[in-house]
């Protein structure tokens, strides 16, 4: 019995710390891809603020319109109170040649308030800061992305279309929660589509598969050949002769990692052939060894009167939740920044 009891404790204590951390934080505040710059005004305003609001300021990739990648706030450091620490995302400015022999970026997690990223980055001068800026622009957008992206993933799991869920297994095998109100669906061989069905906002996800031959295939040419193949094939215009292509012009093709694993990213524009529609499209191919062959999944948006990068990134989202049939457990998205745990954060490197 006494040993029993010094097993639970542990446990005990475990759980109380969980309770007490969620008891006392707040959640985060501010809608997704909302950025909270602690700054002061007079560094904002120099050239080393600007290169960090130059990094923000961006465009998301690949959209037929121009739609800032975040909004973006920024605060005095005397004015960071309880009201502002809470923000979801937080980037906080540590500018101290007495500290900081180079420049380096950390986060923590539910720091201030739970669900909440604070990016801190510390250098020992305004001019290395803003060359630290210029050249690392991509990852700190990659990475306040990718940290949305697994707050999308969360509630995915939580709330998604029971009709691409349970086609998806019945057709690939495979295990993928998409966006509740994509509740309409066409079936084909190797292919699903489910959509809204909307007039305006169309949102749909596709699920095909095709033969693995190599690694050789992950390229534009071969995996745009392809797309275009299985739409043709299953998503046909209202009259003959239309159809769905690729914009190869507007579609670029990266390697990225999901569960782990290698997946080719490509993304771009789609237009129907003699037809004046088309839109936004982000698509993931991925190897399923077991059965030989890669299985893409892919979000387009259709919506000419609406803005759309929520709803390409709500697709996107979508795209990791996919796990081929011999996975057995879901994969965060990788950070590509180093995290600090937060009882470890104050206790800078001075090197």
């Amino acid at each position: 019995m006494k040993r029993l009891i010094l097993l639970i404790l542990p446990i005990m204590a475990m759980l109380a710390a969980s309770c007490e951390k969620s008891h006392f934080l707040p959640t985060a505040s501010g809608r997704p891809y909302e950025v909270m710059v602690v700054m002061d005004s007079v560094d904002w305003k120099a050239p080393h603020g600007r290169a960090l609001f130059d990094v923000l300021d961006t465009d998301v990739p690949m959209l037929p319109q121009s739609e800032r990648s975040f909004r973006i706030s920024q605060c005095e450091r005397k004015d960071f109170d309880r009201i502002l620490n809470i923000f979801r995302n937080i980037i906080m400015v540590n500018i101290d040649k007495t500290q900081y022999t180079r420049t380096r970026m950390k986060f923590t997690r539910d720091k201030y308030a739970m669900e909440q990223i604070v990016l801190s980055i510390n250098s020992p001068s305004k001019e290395e800061f803003r060359q630290f800026c210029i050249e690392n622009r991509q990852e700190i957008v990659d990475f306040l992305t990718k940290m949305e992206m697994n707050r999308l993933v969360k509630d995915l799991k939580k709330e998604n279309s029971k009709v691409t869920r349970e086609l998806a297994k019945e057709i690939f095998g495979c295990k993928m929660h998409a966006p509740k109100e994509l509740t309409s669906f066409k079936k084909g061989k190797d292919f699903l589509w489910t959509s809204n069905n909307t007039p305006s906002g169309m949102m749909s996800i596709v699920m095909y598969s095709f033969p693995y031959e190599g690694p050789q295939i992950f390229n534009k040419e071969y995996l745009t050949q392809k797309r275009d193949s299985a739409l043709k094939a299953n998503i046909p215009g209202e009259k003959p002769g239309m159809f769905m292509k690729t914009d190869t012009l507007c579609t670029v093709v990266k390697p990225i990692v999901v569960h782990k694993q290698y997946a080719m990213e490509m993304r771009g524009l789609w237009y129907v052939e003699n037809d004046c529609m088309g839109g936004p499209y982000v698509s993931h191919h991925r190897v399923d060894t077991e059965n030989n062959r890669v299985i893409v999944t892919e979000g387009f948006v259709y919506a000419p009167e609406k803005m759309k990068r929520g709803m390409i990134r709500r697709l996107e989202g979508s795209l990791y939740t996919m796990m081929l049939p011999e996975e057995q457990y879901f994969m965060e998205i990788t950070p590509n920044i180093e995290e600090e745990k937060k009882d470890t954060l104050a206790k800078e490197e001075k090197k």
